[in-house]
């Protein structure tokens, strides 16, 4: 898993028995430390290292960094949980397929970081989570599975997210356990819809 924020995502894969074989991250957080406290194996690709959040960050270099690390420790499914840092094409070369992504929206709706805010501005009257197979373009790639969730007219944006990230809870794992099981059976992920 990639992660880069409080693990709370990473807590629901274990809860739910998902087989986790790394946590990496771009910077120091929490999710590395719950990791850790579980026994888990931990990775640290520093973005600080490569020019940090300044226009001098130098994506290819960091995506070639985590990518070979991940090659390293033979990764086959990369999922990634609120990891903070866009990459370049070469992790999706190398993991053609088999990098996974969830975002808080029912895309191809309100994609980017500012989703759920997006979706209240817009005056939406449902949003939810996606977890989809990520591709080089930001929020795009095949969707494997989405939960909906009414906006409510006393939603702002903390209690939005917070409900669309209980039902996110719920769904990535179980997207998770059935893309690994789809691997084992050499089946290609562009084209598992979970239920």
């Amino acid at each position: 898993m990639l992660v880069s924020g409080s693990g709370t995502i990473l807590e629901s894969m274990m809860r739910s028995g998902v087989p986790v074989d790394l946590v990496g991250s771009d910077r120091p957080c929490r999710a590395l430390d719950v990791a850790a406290a579980s026994g888990l194996p931990t990775l640290l690709v520093d973005r600080a290292l490569f020019g940090g959040f300044t226009s001098a960050f130098d994506r290819e270099g960091y995506t070639t960094a985590l990518r070979d690390a991940l090659v390293k420790l033979e990764i086959g499914l990369v999922a990634m949980a609120g990891f903070g840092t866009v990459t370049s094409a070469t992790l999706y070369d190398t993991f053609a397929g088999r990098v996974l992504n969830t975002h808080p929206s029912l895309l191809p709706a309100f994609k980017g970081w500012h989703a759920v805010r997006d979706a209240l501005a817009a005056g939406a009257s449902e949003s939810g989570c996606t977890v989809h197979v990520a591709t080089p373009e930001l929020d795009d790639g095949p969707i494997l599975a989405s939960s909906r969730v009414d906006i409510l007219p006393s939603d702002d944006e903390e209690s939005l997210h917070e409900r669309i990230k209980t039902v996110e809870r719920e769904l990535y794992p179980r997207v998770v356990i059935a893309a690994l099981a789809a691997l084992g059976r050499g089946e290609d992920l562009t084209t598992l819809h979970v239920d």
